[in-house]
């Protein structure tokens, strides 16, 4: 075999085609290309729109420690401005603020018995007289505290927080509690035309209505917070138990998301939350989330609006940066807390926090070009706290003897702020600020009116529009 001639591989036939077939094959491959060549290059187009339409929208930073307020901030921007939104949302809210209301009774069960387990006698008894009752109120409103711990793994999965109501940013928790609770009504709707026809021993047909069990309302905590209104008013009102949390040093008033002085309202089948309500609900974003508005009241309506929240913990603070690029405004929240400490460092100063904060953020060269907007929060808190006698004085050691009131209060952290603005920006531009209640909704509508002209008209400027 080795001496057989071989053919040269130029002289290999090539297969043979029909000239018609191969044509077709080669027309269709072009239209395919050309084709795909559109699809990208409309994709392409589409995106640098998006893209030039979200560089008109006028950009809002929203920069404060935890629980600085800015998300009731943002919450008045809604009503204010986007209110048709923020209506939509009412409902979801209810739920919200049910959860809050469920946390507290969950942080009260938790003091109350580590502060009574702490008195087991070495032979196992326990002395406290009400030890057997907390048993029972314990035990009665464990269908609630298994319907809010059922919500929150649907709400905020992963989430480690026991006392919060905790989302992730990105996870559309608004739509989904939304969509559970129209499932909830459309079963209720038709529950009431459902009939059970199973047949009884004597082989007649049962056609009682179904009962339905409310533990199966996975997100919606209504029928048992209802339920359990009584149990809940005995164990608040019940001055043992408020010693208990006054011994412990909480106050329980003062936290976030605190209804249940609001029992009452909330613990009815046809309660809808108010305005005010809905500021005060708490909800713990674990990370930046972006808010878009589109304006249909007020000024320029039909304009868009970014409102990035940034996380306030310090843990979170060095996620800031990649932020301020293309900044156009920052709303800076400094809450008037003098007296309290953060909630992840209990040694450092909550008003010291939001000062250190300010001059990072008046110094930094990125931000040089973006019109700062400092919000003094709380102030109804700060009023509060004064009346209850507390001294300035005894944590913040500079204020010394000046009038423990509200207005020298205010100047004095006002002109704390306003120096370092000065002295560390590193371009000339106005401070300004202004006196907040993110709970009153009242004042902060006309209060946001007034930063909505002057955020519009930097935009403006800065766009050499005007």
């Amino acid at each position: 075999m080795d001496d057989m001639p071989r053919t040269p591989p130029w002289d290999i036939p090539t297969p043979s085609f029909r000239h018609g077939l191969d044509r077709n094959y080669l027309g269709r491959s072009a239209e395919e290309a050309t084709r795909i060549s559109q699809e990208i290059d409309e994709d392409l187009l589409a995106s640098k729109k998006a893209l030039d339409k979200r560089r008109r929208a006028v950009q809002i930073l929203l920069l404060g420690q935890s629980e600085s307020g800015k998300s009731s901030v943002i919450k008045n921007f809604q009503l204010a401005f986007a209110p048709k939104e923020f209506e939509k949302e009412r409902l979801v809210w209810r739920t919200i603020i049910q959860l809050n209301l469920i946390m507290s009774l969950k942080l009260i069960l938790e003091i109350l018995s580590h502060e009574w387990e702490s008195l087991i006698t070495p032979d196992g008894r326990n002395p406290h007289p009400l030890t057997r009752e907390l048993r029972r109120i314990r035990l009665s409103l464990s269908p609630l505290l298994f319907v809010g711990q059922n919500a929150m793994q649907i709400i905020g999965p992963g989430t480690e927080d026991p006392h919060n109501v905790c989302v992730r940013p990105g996870s559309n928790w608004k739509a989904l509690i939304r969509e559970r609770l129209d499932l909830s009504l459309d079963l209720d709707l038709n529950s009431t035309c459902v009939k059970d026809e199973r047949r009884d021993r004597n082989g007649n047909l049962n056609r009682n209505r179904r009962s339905q069990n409310p533990l199966t309302k996975e997100i919606d905590p209504t029928p048992v917070l209802v339920a359990s209104k009584n149990d809940i008013e005995e164990l608040w009102k019940d001055t043992r138990v408020r010693a208990v949390l006054k011994r412990r040093g909480v106050k329980m008033e003062e936290m976030p998301g605190f209804f249940l002085d609001d029992l009452g309202r909330i613990a009815d089948q046809d309660y809808v939350p108010t305005d005010s309500d809905i500021m005060r609900a708490r909800v713990r974003t674990l990370g930046v989330e972006e808010h878009r508005f589109l304006i249909n009241r007020g000024l320029e309506l039909g304009s868009e609006v970014y409102i990035i929240d940034v996380g306030g913990s310090r843990s979170q603070r060095p996620k800031w940066i990649p932020y301020f690029e293309d900044v156009q405004t920052i709303l800076f929240l400094a809450p008037l807390t003098f007296d309290r400490a953060l909630e992840e460092d209990p040694e450092i100063n909550r008003l010291e926090d939001s000062l250190m904060l300010w001059r990072e953020i008046c110094r930094n060269k990125i931000l040089a070009k973006a019109t700062l907007i400092l919000f003094f929060n709380k102030t109804d808190v700060l009023r509060r706290t004064l009346e209850a006698g507390v001294k300035v004085k005894k944590y913040v050691p500079s204020y010394g003897d000046l009038p423990n009131e509200v207005g020298p209060v205010t100047k004095y952290f006002c002109d704390k702020f306003r120096t370092y603005h000065q002295k560390l920006s590193p371009v000339h531009r106005p401070f300004m600020y202004h006196e907040t209640s993110a709970i009153d909704t009242s004042s902060m509508a006309a209060l946001l009116l007034g930063v909505q002209e002057t955020i519009l008209r930097t935009y403006l400027k800065q766009g050499e529009m005007l």
